[in-house]
Order: structure tokens, then sequence, then C-alpha cells
């Protein structure tokens, strides 16, 4: 009885690693990075910045003035929440200033920045 219990708390495990991951139906490519790892937070929002630079909360395309009115609520609700900045790699850098201060006006400061895990692989520097 204890081996199968042991199986099935590993396979709780993965499921709750894995389950974030795969909740995101916008396809992006991530920055890769070593020290990716899966967080844990209490409540947390998902703003996703896709190539094209749309704005997406929990999978819903937004503008910025209406993703500020919905963080707005959310900061409300609880100011605790954390916002999962998912971004492709061929965002600029500004759109993404854009987004993170839209959060932090709305009162959310806590932004975590997600990425994909590939440990081994250096970012190469393009000449």
């Amino acid at each position: 009885m204890t081996p199968l219990v042991d199986v099935m708390l590993v396979l709780v495990v993965i499921f709750i690693i894995t389950a974030p991951l795969l909740a995101s139906s916008i396809k992006l490519d991530l920055p890769k990075t070593a020290a990716a790892q899966p967080g844990e937070a209490p409540k947390f929002v998902t703003v996703v910045v896709d190539k094209s630079g749309q704005v997406y909360l929990n999978d819903k395309p937004l503008e910025l003035l209406a993703l500020a009115r919905q963080l707005e609520q959310t900061a409300k609700d609880n100011p605790q929440t954390e916002v999962q900045l998912r971004a492709d790699a061929a965002v600029p850098y500004g759109r993404i200033v854009e987004v993170m201060g839209t959060a932090q006006k709305a009162g959310l400061n806590r932004i975590g920045f997600v990425a994909d895990a590939n440990p081994g692989v250096m970012p190469q520097a393009k000449p």
C-alpha cells in the first residue's frame, strides 16, 4: 500500500507543476533561462504579450486601458496578487515596460516573469 501512495504523491506533484504551464492557449516563444523554475503564488493573474504586441489578461485580449481597469479591480480585491508576465521573446522592451507600468499604476507591484526552463543553454549574443 505504501508504494502505491508514493507513486500517487509523485503524480500529484507532477500535475501541480505542469498544470499552470498547460493552462495558456496562446502560443509564445518564451525566452530561455536555466534559472526558470515553476513558482507558487497564493493568487495570481496571467498577463501575456504575444509576438504582435497584443496584451491578454487570463487569455482574454484587452487594450491597455481595459487592462488597467481589470488590474485595478484585482488590486482592490487583493493587493498581494502577483502578475505573471509571459512575453514572447520578439516583443520590444518598450511594450513590456508599458504593461509593467500599467500593472504598477493599478497597485500590483508583485510581477513575475515567466520563462521556459532550458538548463545548460546560454544565450548567444547577436552581432
